[in-house]
């Protein structure tokens, strides 16, 4: 009996038809696999040759950026969206404050009698304006 060695060849260049080309790029597409992560599974040799055919028969524009790279779309999505939340977050915490520093103001304003907030500008005196000739 025979034990056969679960090994993945290595492919050469040969044997990328357009179907297979294009089934990689439907995975990295829908997110499933990174370009790197696709390389290994498929024992692809070239190291930017998963880049080449999503440039050419994918749909996103990819750039060699390695961090972003490194995340599936959807990766980077759930990022993005953990930042948004975060920031929605900081711009309420801000709001409130704001808030609260506007009232404390009218306090002082009503009942104390104290002049925080500074007067809009005056009115310029006609010796300060230039005069037309």
């Amino acid at each position: 009996m025979e034990k056969l060695a679960e090994k993945k060849s290595k492919r050469s260049q040969r044997d990328y038809n357009l179907g297979f080309k294009l089934a990689v790029v439907a995975e990295v597409v829908r997110g499933d696999l990174t370009y790197k992560q696709a390389q290994r599974k498929y024992g692809i040799q070239g190291r930017s040759t998963v880049l080449v055919w999503l440039r050419k028969h994918g749909r996103l524009t990819w750039q060699l950026n390695t961090t972003a790279m490194s995340q599936t779309p959807n990766q980077r999505i759930k990022a993005l969206e953990a930042q948004l939340a975060a920031t929605q977050i900081q711009l309420q915490k801000a709001e409130l404050k704001a808030k609260q520093l506007d009232t404390t103001i009218a306090v002082a304003d009503g009942q104390m009698g104290i002049q925080i907030r500074k007067n809009p500008l005056p009115k310029q005196s006609a010796s300060s304006v230039k005069r037309k000739p």
